[in-house]
């Protein structure tokens, strides 16, 4: 018995000095940090992985796409009660997801370009999409750091669907948590 106590305790003692550091994340683009010319000298700014930082992706821009309107937790509620706004949750279904925006509606940023019909888009004869009735929408997704609505606002637009109809919630399920506002456990197709 204390034998497999002194092995446990140096091999606690002699783990490599990588598993104690904190996994630094990419901030922009490939990058994991950023160096800050303060008064007193350089400061290193990293991304580490914390209990409630996305771990993958890196920061957003707060307008993804030129005519895009950034939008806040105010705008989000008050367009979760507006039914000539949909309130779109981007996020795919490669991480489960646990809980969203209460009356949120899920569609995958990656399915986003065969589901514009339920954003009012039609398809003419031509199989593109005619979006003259489009229904104005706010998407969000992980958060700050997270790749997918703006991915899925590319492609909408990308698709004819108008940018001046599009508004964006860049803080997402991190901040939304984050600030403690109600979540629910289902999500609607």
């Amino acid at each position: 018995m204390r034998s497999a106590w002194l092995l446990l305790l140096s091999s606690v003692l002699l783990a490599p000095a990588w598993a104690a550091e904190p996994e630094t994340l990419r901030l922009i683009g490939n990058d994991t940090q950023y160096i800050v010319q303060t008064p007193g000298g350089p400061v290193t700014i990293t991304r580490s992985k914390t209990a409630c930082a996305y771990p993958k992706g890196v920061l957003q821009p707060l307008v993804p796409m030129p005519g895009v309107t950034p939008v806040t937790e105010i705008e989000v509620l008050h367009a979760l009660n507006n039914p000539s706004v949909m309130v779109i949750d981007m996020r795919d279904e490669d991480e489960p997801l646990k809980t969203t925006i209460p009356n949120s509606v899920h569609i995958p940023y990656n399915e986003i370009e065969d589901r514009l019909d339920t954003l009012g888009c039609g398809r003419r004869a031509d199989k593109s999409w005619d979006c003259s009735r489009a229904t104005d929408i706010i998407v969000f997704c992980n958060g700050p750091m997270c790749l997918q609505s703006p991915a899925g606002i590319k492609s909408m637009v990308h698709m004819g669907y108008p940018v001046s109809k599009i508004s964006y919630y860049r803080g997402g399920m991190m901040d939304w948590e984050a600030l403690g506002l109600t979540t629910v456990r289902e999500v609607r197709p």
